[in-house]
């Protein structure tokens, strides 16, 4: 059985290694596959009307899919590191990375149901040096949670 928080957690770390400036991003699948920790992401929303986990994942998933999402990254919260002190703790997540080139109207449709409080346009802690560039006149929009 593969270990997914494992490989999460070294692919943060040689992220760190590589820029400890900035917090690291990784894909949906990396953050979300064997993630059955509720409270791993917007953990204050879990049970006050945030989707669960596995919503979470296919909601995103959705959206990545689409012709106008170049991809969809999970940034990842100042405290993930936290994980690496306790066996069963899933790193925490900060906010959900979509670079698009939908229009703004559309894209403030992603956030709605899931509790967040709102989607804004950019890196809110800036760039991870590791994260792609939006390519083809495509912009950073960020869902995020309090």
């Amino acid at each position: 059985m593969r270990d997914y928080r494992k490989q999460l957690l070294n692919k943060l770390l040689a992220l760190d290694e590589i820029d400890s400036e900035h917090l690291p991003v990784v894909t949906l699948d990396e953050y979300f596959t064997g993630n059955e920790q509720e409270e791993s992401i917007a953990p204050n929303q879990w049970a006050f009307g945030r989707p669960s986990i596995r919503e979470l994942y296919a909601h995103f998933s959705q959206i990545q899919a689409r012709d106008d999402v170049q991809c969809v990254l999970v940034g990842l919260h100042q405290d993930w590191g936290m994980a690496l002190e306790n066996d069963t703790d899933w790193p925490a997540a900060e906010n959900i990375h979509i670079i698009s080139t939908a229009p703004s109207h559309i894209a403030e449709q992603w956030a709605e149901g899931l509790e967040s409080d709102g989607i804004g346009v950019g890196w809110p802690y800036g760039k991870h040096s590791a994260a792609p560039d939006p390519q083809n006149g495509a912009q950073v929009y960020t869902v995020f949670w309090d």
